[in-house]
């Protein structure tokens, strides 16, 4: 008997291994949003790191989080690092591409409450008097990533902290300060 549940306990394992390693292990998660805004204004929100506490979901979740910048100010290089609650973790992000009003390119590393490293990118788009902004992250799953993401629905999680910025970017963005 013990050795009929140790032989299906052990299928059991070796059918959870197989179906995590058959799972993709790139991903991409992308919202977009439609903002009554030039391109340059909420390109100007987008590129300077400065500016993100502004709008970025994850500045409201701590917002007693140890922030750091880097580099120059906006654009190519410049560095933004947060350590904080277990909502937030802690990373860096930098803009690794900066095409004004087109493009931000943004390599995002996580040190905690795991490593992995991301790439994040903006996009904008011109239509009539607004701009479509689509906020995505891409990167590759480990063994790990593959196996949290048989329990959790990652790009609903993510995707609504997108959708949520995009919400708090339209706000900052449509101001009568900014517009």
């Amino acid at each position: 008997m013990l050795n009929i549940i140790l032989i299906s306990l052990l299928a059991v394992i070796g059918i959870f291994l197989v179906v995590v390693a058959s799972r993709p292990s790139d991903f991409r998660i992308s919202r977009s949003a439609s903002i009554a805004a030039p391109p340059a204004i909420v390109f100007e929100q987008i590129n300077d790191f400065h500016k993100w506490n502004a709008w970025s979901p994850w500045a409201k979740m701590d917002p007693d989080a140890r922030n750091t910048f880097d580099g120059p100010p906006a654009g190519v290089g410049a560095s933004f690092a947060w350590a904080g609650n277990s909502k937030v973790g802690e990373g860096r992000m930098t803009i690794t591409e900066s095409q004004p009003v087109d493009r931000v390119l943004i390599k995002l590393d996580f040190f905690k409450p795991f490593v992995a490293t991301h790439t994040v990118e903006f996009t904008l788009k011109p239509e009539g008097d607004r701009t479509t902004v689509t906020w995505s992250m891409s990167g590759r799953n480990s063994f790990i990533g593959k196996a949290i993401g048989l329990v959790m629905n990652c790009d609903k999680m993510i995707g609504g902290q997108y959708e949520q910025g995009l919400a708090n970017l339209t706000s900052v963005v449509e101001s009568p300060a900014l517009v």
